[in-house]
């Protein structure tokens, strides 16, 4: 029973899924940062983050699993991970190269984004030497994100539109206590699932928190 659950946890917040993530919660929380207010243009760049974060990186690791470089999608060796962490380094890198400049995009989201793939580099830096949680660093990361947008940026709370249910003021206290209960339900799940101890956990968080450390200190 646990371990489907765990799989489970382990997809949805897959950190390949964290920027997307951070995008929506910034438009949930402020869709007035962006100087897009255009549904269909909302609506493209969604899908641009979508394709550069998410899209991109896991068809090239396909690729490599298609041709015989990876053996498993899981990356369990090591090795196996120094592809796909290039990969998806390169693909977060040119999305924060074509998001930097422009007026469009809040400092909240080119920061993040940066954060995301300082992460990935250190990951891709650290792999020489042991391996740590790849989840981690992405729920360490949309922990810190979250704290840093809520404290930085002074939103104490936001409308939840949900429909014929009504619409709620929510306190983003919230966001940041669902991050904190996601950011141990992941590490529980990668435990159970025995695909990390401890210490690659505790590694991984590490990386993602002082990454978007650095990535806001660098933008905001």
């Amino acid at each position: 029973m646990l371990r489907p659950l765990a799989h489970i946890i382990s997809i949805v917040f897959h950190p390949l899924f964290v920027v997307p993530y951070i995008l929506g919660i910034l438009f949930l929380v402020n869709p007035y940062l962006f100087s897009i207010q255009d549904p269909k243009a909302k609506g493209l760049l969604l899908i641009s983050v979508f394709l550069l974060s998410v899209f991109f990186p896991l068809f090239g690791i396909a690729m490599l699993r298609l041709v015989g470089l990876n053996k498993s999608i899981t990356m369990e060796d090591r090795e196996e991970r120094i592809g796909p962490l290039i990969i998806t380094g390169i693909f977060y890198l040119w999305l924060f190269v074509n998001i930097k400049s422009n007026p469009s995009i809040p400092d909240a989201f080119v920061a993040f984004t940066l954060g995301a793939t300082i992460g990935v580099f250190a990951a891709f830096f650290m792999n020489n030497f042991t391996k740590v949680s790849l989840h981690a660093i992405g729920v360490g990361g949309l922990l810190s994100g979250i704290l840093m947008i809520c404290s930085l940026f002074s939103y104490d709370s936001f409308f939840l539109n949900l429909g014929v249910f009504g619409e709620y003021l929510v306190r983003t206290d919230l966001l940041v206590i669902l991050a904190i209960v996601v950011a141990g339900l992941v590490g529980t799940s990668r435990l159970l699932l025995k695909a990390h101890n401890e210490q690659d956990l505790y590694g991984g968080f590490v990386i993602g928190i002082l990454s978007q450390l650095i990535a806001f200190n660098i933008i905001v």
